[in-house]
C-alpha cells in the first residue's frame, strides 16, 4: 500500500490555472457588468473553456449515450454491471448527466417516490426559529461568487434556505450544521430543490451518518482511521504531523464534512462527487492521502514546514496546477485503499475508543458503501418482509446430519475365556472418556 501512494511527489505537466471557482466565505459586494460567468456559473472564472487533458467533444458525446443507455434502465444496470458505472463515474459522469445521475446513484430517486409530498409539506411548514436564523446568516457565505448565490433574493440562496429549513424539520434531533451549507449549495447547482434535499438526506444518513449530528462522533472516528492511515501509507508525513503537533482535527473535518467543496477547483470537486457517490466514503479518504502527499511528500516540503502554521499552509496552498481533475483523479484511484483496508481499521480505532467519551458512540456499520450497497438495501427494503437497511442479515447455518448409529455388535469370544471379561467387569470401572466404536464411520466416510 505504502507504493502505491509513494513518498515522492509526482510533478504534473502544468495545466491551465482554475482556482477562481474555489468555494470561500469572502463575501462579494456586487459583480461588476462586464464580468463574464464561466462554464460552472463563477462570476470571473478562468474556465470558460475546458484546460489541456479534458476528453474531446466526441468522447463526451460517446459518455452521454452510455450514460443515458445506464440510467434508462437502471435496476438492471446496477444489478448485472455496476462495475462498468464504478468505471463510468471514475471517468467523470458528463455536465449534461448529473442531474439525472447524481439522485439514481445516491438512491434520491426512491426516497422521493416513497415519500411524494413530504417535501412540499416541509417546505411550506414554518422553520424553527432557532435554526432560521443560523441559516440566514450562512446564506450569503456559499459560493458568493456563483451566479445563482450573487443576490440574496435570488433563486438560489431563496433555495438553499428551503432545503435546509425542511431538513431541520425533517431531522429535529440533528439540526442545522455549517458544513451542510456548501453541500446543499452544490445540489442546487444541479438540481431542483426537492431533488437536492433528497441527496442530501442520502448523503447526511447514509452515506455520512453521524458526521452532521451535534456530536459529530463519525468525524472524531474517520480523523483517526485517516491517521492511522497515514502511519501506514506516509510514515514519514506521518511523524512530521505528529513533530509539529498537527492532528487530523486540524484539517479534516473541513475536507470531509464539506465534501471538499470550499478546498480545491470545481471541476475536481465534481470530479470527486462523481466518485464520492458511486463508492462511498472510501473516495474521501482517498482524495485526503493524496492532498497530504502533495503537499508534504518531499523532505525538501517537510523542512520548509517547521511549525504548526507553515504545515496547515502548506495543507491549504497546494499549487492548482497540480489539482486540476484529470492528473489529480488518477492519483487519487492509484491509492491502494481498498474497503475491506478501510473497515479493517475503522474497527480496530472503534475498539480503542473510550466507552465513557461523551456523545453517542458511532454507528460505522450504518455507514453504506456506495450505490452498490444503497441499491441492495432499497431492493431489500421493497420486499415485503425484507430486512430494513442498517440492520445486519441474519446468517443461514446449514448443520450437517447427525452421525449414524453403529448397531451395538456382541464380543468376539472365539478363542477366548470368559474368565478375563469377568474379572474386569468386576472390577472398579475404568476412567478417562469412554473409547470409540471402531466400527463407527464418520459423516464424510458415509455412502448414500
Amino acid at each position: 500500500m505504502a507504493q502505491a501512494l509513494g513518498e515522492d511527489l509526482v510533478q504534473p505537466s502544468e495545466l491551465q490555472d482554475d482556482s477562481s471557482s474555489l468555494g470561500s466565505d469572502s463575501e462579494l459586494s456586487g459583480p461588476s457588468p462586464f464580468r463574464q460567468a464561466d462554464r460552472y456559473g463563477f462570476i470571473g472564472g478562468s474556465s470558460a473553456e475546458p484546460g489541456p487533458g479534458h476528453p474531446s467533444a466526441d468522447l463526451i458525446r460517446q459518455r452521454e449515450m452510455k450514460w443515458v443507455e445506464m440510467t434508462s434502465h437502471w435496476e438492471k444496470t446496477m444489478s448485472r454491471r455496476y462495475k462498468k458505472v464504478k468505471i463510468q463515474c471514475r471517468k467523470g459522469i458528463p455536465s449534461a448527466l448529473r442531474a439525472r445521475c447524481w439522485p439514481l446513484l445516491c438512491g434520491a430517486h426512491v426516497c422521493q417516490q416513497k415519500n411524494p409530498r413530504t417535501y412540499q409539506e416541509l417546505a411550506s411548514a414554518p422553520g424553527d426559529p432557532q435554526w432560521m436564523e443560523t441559516i440566514g446568516r450562512d446564506l450569503h457565505r456559499q459560493f458568493p461568487l456563483h451566479e445563482m448565490f450573487v443576490s440574496p433574493q435570488g433563486h438560489g440562496q431563496q433555495g438553499l434556505l428551503e432545503v435546509l429549513k425542511a431538513y431541520t424539520l425533517y431531522r429535529p434531533e440533528q439540526g442545522y450544521c455549517q458544513a451542510q451549507g456548501p453541500v446543499a449549495a452544490l445540489l442546487l447547482m444541479h438540481l431542483p430543490p426537492e431533488e437536492a434535499f433528497w441527496c442530501l438526506v442520502q448523503i447526511c444518513e447514509v452515506y455520512l451518518p453521524g458526521y452532521y449530528g451535534p456530536h459529530m462522533e463519525a468525524v472524531q472516528l474517520d480523523a483517526q482511521v485517516f491517521s492511522a492511515l497515514l502511519r501506514r501509507l506516509l510514515p514519514r508525513v506521518h511523524k512530521h504531523l505528529q513533530q509539529v503537533g498537527v492532528g487530523p482535527l486540524l484539517y479534516l473535518p473541513e475536507w470531509f464534512l464539506c465534501l471538499f467543496a470550499r478546498s480545491l477547483p470545481f471541476p475536481t470537486v465534481l470530479r470527486i462527487w462523481d466518485a464520492f457517490l458511486s463508492e462511498g466514503v472510501k473516495v474521501l479518504f482517498r482524495v485526503g492521502l493524496t492532498l497530504v502527499r502533495l503537499a508534504l511528500g518531499t523532505a525538501e516540503q517537510r523542512l520548509a514546514c517547521p511549525g504548526i502554521l507553515e504545515t496547515l499552509g502548506a495543507l491549504r496552498t497546494i499549487s492548482p496546477s497540480q489539482l486540476q481533475e484529470e492528473v489529480f483523479m488518477s492519483q487519487v484511484h492509484s491509492v491502494a485503499l481498498s474497503e475491506r483496508d478501510l473497515q479493517h481499521e475503522m474497527r480496530a480505532q472503534l475498539g480503542q475508543l473510550p466507552t465513557t467519551s461523551p456523545g453517542p458512540r458511532p454507528r460505522p456499520q450504518a455507514r453504506l458503501a456506495g450505490a452498490a450497497a444503497i441499491f441492495e438495501a432499497q431492493q431489500l427494503a421493497g420486499v415485503p418482509g425484507a430486512i430494513r437497511p442498517g440492520l445486519e442479515v441474519p446468517r443461514i447455518v446449514v448443520q450437517p446430519p447427525e452421525e449414524p448409529k453403529t448397531p451395538r455388535r456382541k464380543p468376539q469370544t472365539r478363542g477366548k475365556t470368559f474368565h478375563g471379561l469377568l474379572t474386569r467387569s468386576r472390577g472398579p470401572p475404568l476412567e478417562g472418556p469412554p473409547r470409540a466404536h471402531r466400527g463407527s464411520t464418520s459423516f464424510l466416510d458415509t455412502r448414500f
